[in-house]
């Protein structure tokens, strides 16, 4: 059995860039001990703890649309509802190691885990 380090994502409402174009889907990685730690050293994140978020989710989204590149000002334009989905991915796959959650069935209490769907699919 493999190390699954990377997770697709599909955003409720997506990154508009400049010119109007709509990114939603992407990849995340697991992040480093160094992806925790570097974000500290920044001094936006000094003067303000709550940008940490901002920093370390620029660090593991690998992919995000057709972006060059994912950087803390990308992140910071998120919607709220997009920024709020990646911290509950990024909390799920950092610490269990995937993207399942778990979850019992109402008629037989029978415990199980399920794959945290994308945005909108069914």
């Amino acid at each position: 059995m493999s190390l699954q380090t990377e997770f697709n994502f599909k955003l409720p409402h997506g990154y508009v860039d400049a010119e109007g174009n709509i990114h939603k889907e992407g990849v995340m990685r697991l992040a480093t001990a160094n992806d925790e730690i570097a974000p500290m050293k920044d001094p936006r994140v000094q003067s303000n703890p709550g940008y940490l978020a901002v920093i370390l989710l620029s660090r593991v989204i690998r992919r995000l649309g057709d972006l060059p590149q994912i950087n803390p000002r990308v992140i910071e334009e998120l919607f709220a509802a997009d920024f709020a989905f990646l911290e509950d991915m990024y909390r799920r796959v950092n610490a269990n190691g995937h993207n399942r959650i778990k979850t019992a069935c109402p008629e037989c209490n029978a415990s199980f885990e399920v794959e945290v769907q994308r945005s909108g699919e069914q």
